[in-house]
């Protein structure tokens, strides 16, 4: 299961509307290979589900996620922050060993 803040919840409205995406468009998250902590997150809109995907639905939003990234996000909260640190989206996974200054890389 991934939770998604109400601030992320809230910016991904937005970006659907700002980039003209379909309701049927779902975030995806998945886990690649890279990134200075040998791990990397990726997040995007997707209107695709296979069979291999797991479909979770949190506060409206639907995430879909491959089971092999299933593995490492388990339990993680999607967070947005816009502050003065203007980071972005966040993952806060309760998995990671350890993550990179920028927060968009982990180990396990």
């Amino acid at each position: 299961m991934i939770i998604v803040s109400d601030q992320a919840k809230e910016r991904i409205k937005e970006l659907r509307q700002e980039e003209g995406r379909k309701e049927s468009e779902n975030i995806r998250v998945s886990v690649k290979g890279g990134g200075c902590s040998g791990l990397m997150y990726d997040l995007g809109f997707d209107e695709s589900i296979t069979d291999s995907d797991q479909v979770f639905e949190d506060k409206g939003v639907k995430i879909v996620v491959d089971k092999k990234s299933l593995l490492y996000l388990a339990g993680t909260t999607l967070e947005f922050s816009d502050g003065l640190n203007g980071k972005g989206f966040q993952f806060v996974n309760p998995n990671a060993s350890r993550t990179c200054g920028c927060g968009e890389s982990f180990s396990i």
